[in-house]
């Protein structure tokens, strides 16, 4: 007999000021993850041992002290609201640093960035925070190569994510690499209600889409559509990519995730429009940015999908969002030495 795989550890390093949703939405992630696999074992941990004060005025109690916690599958850390250069130093960053060293992985949620930038983690690699913090992560971490615009991005065994619900995105990505996607889809249905926006608003961050199975033609040709959203796609360019016939690549999407290639394209390109329109561009930009052929392709796909032109979604969403004021433009682990 065969017994199964021991779960994987994961450990969050809270510390005083630590947002609350900023952990809390990951955690659910791996915790949901263990109703369909054995998967995880998640630790709540602080750099003293000690229970923290959570953005909320909450206090949490940890596990215990990053010293004396042994190692890990995986280490994050999650950001806070203070100001990075109150939080980011002395005991936490130390705590992550030694953490970082007996991990196969490191993640950062928001502005936990910061605490892996500082301790050498993120040197010469892509890496993502909170849009409000990229400017300063940039100036303050050169060698870091920031993405503000990303909802979560990954670099050898290190991943960063943008603020609080992006961190959800991500752990359901982890989830995928763990698992697989049968796993991450399951977790992601179960949890989305959650993040459900009252009045009928949408998320902040880009829907979960069906994702076909790693290695498979489908998720090749996924993925080239995904990192190149904007060009002009056809099912025949598509096919001859991934090197099957047009026909037998529309079977493999409607078997896979349950939907032809052109309407994958096309779900793909409506949600990067919506992230640019939430981020501030116009409407004209939005929609060549996206790779609609004009601004009136792109009001008559709003109109068809939402019922509102894309100036309303803009309008609606901002509504939601409190007043900011100097937006910017848009295997192991080893520290740096």
């Amino acid at each position: 007999m065969h017994s199964a795989p021991a779960p994987r550890r994961i450990a969050f390093l809270l510390f005083d000021g630590v947002k609350t949703l900023d952990y809390v939405g990951p955690a659910e992630v791996f915790v949901e993850a263990n109703q369909a696999v054995r998967g995880y074992d998640v630790v709540l941990l602080s750099p003293d041992g000690h229970d923290v004060m959570t953005s909320l005025g909450t206090t949490v109690s940890v596990h215990g002290a990053a010293d004396d916690a042994g190692d890990f599958d995986t280490v994050i850390v999650p950001g806070s609201e203070m100001p990075p250069h109150e939080f980011a130093r002395g005991p936490l960053t130390d705590a992550a640093a030694a953490l970082a060293t007996r991990a196969r992985r490191v993640v950062s949620i928001c502005s936990g960035a910061f605490v892996l930038a500082e301790i050498g983690a993120l040197d010469g690699k892509r890496a993502t925070t909170h849009w409000k913090f990229a400017p300063e992560l940039q100036r303050r971490y050169p060698r870091v190569r920031v993405e503000p615009d990303a909802i979560f991005v990954r670099d050898g065994g290190v991943s960063t994510s943008a603020g609080v619900a992006a961190g959800i995105d991500l752990a359901l990505a982890l989830v995928e690499d763990d698992h697989g996607a049968d796993v991450s889809r399951q977790v992601a249905q179960l949890l989305l209600v959650y993040l459900q926006r009252s009045g009928g608003q949408s998320q902040y961050s880009v829907p979960l889409r069906a994702r076909a199975q790693a290695a498979s033609i489908v998720r090749r040709a996924t993925d080239l559509v995904d990192a190149d959203p904007a060009r002009a796609w056809n099912v025949p360019e598509l096919a001859g990519l991934v090197a099957v016939s047009s026909r037998h690549l529309t079977r493999l999407f409607r078997e896979e995730i349950g939907q032809s290639p052109t309407e994958y394209v096309t779900g793909v390109r409506f949600d990067l429009a919506r992230v640019h329109l939430e981020a501030g561009a116009n409407v004209t930009e939005s929609a060549a940015q996206a790779g609609y052929g004009s601004a009136e392709a792109l009001r008559r796909a709003f109109i068809a999908r939402l019922g509102i032109s894309p100036s309303q979604y803009q309008r609606r969403f901002r509504s939601a969002l409190p007043a900011v004021r100097d937006r910017p433009a848009e295997g192991g682990f080893e520290l740096a030495s």
